[in-house]
């Protein structure tokens, strides 16, 4: 990744401990109620796909586990153009707060011609959390 990349950041108050918000984040079956299909497993050096409602699967590795505090993996959507190949990293880092947990996710790697993927992220990642909310509630 160059020095030029973009990088898209949410982060939002959960008023949950950082232990519940960790299992939405590395329990498979509650990863696909609030993000995607997928086949994680919280180890590092795992590979891993995440398949999407529009049909596309994104190519994963953990990279970073560090159990109720941070998690970072890849997430690369392999496109046949070239220029529309997606090479990022998603990392997640969970703050204890007073009333529960501080969730900042960061994901890094957008180059500046793919602004049509960068803003998709930007809105996709509020929506993704909107719906962590609904899991965390419902668990």
């Amino acid at each position: 990744m160059t020095g030029d990349e973009r990088t898209v950041v949410v982060e939002r108050e959960f008023s949950h401990p950082p232990e519940k918000l960790w299992r939405a984040l590395t329990l498979p079956h509650l990863i696909e109620e609030w993000l995607m299909k997928n086949n994680f497993r919280p180890v590092q050096g795992h590979h891993f796909n995440l398949q999407g409602e529009w049909g596309g699967v994104l190519d994963c590795e953990v990279l970073i586990v560090e159990q109720n505090k941070r998690l970072s993996y890849t997430w690369n959507f392999p496109h046949e153009n070239q220029e529309f190949n997606l090479e990022s990293v998603v990392t997640f880092t969970l703050t204890p707060t007073d009333t529960g947990t501080r969730l900042r996710m960061e994901q890094r790697g957008f180059r500046p011609h793919q602004k049509q993927a960068y803003q998709g992220a930007k809105f996709g990642w509020r929506n993704f959390f909107s719906a962590l909310e609904g899991v965390l509630e419902r668990s």
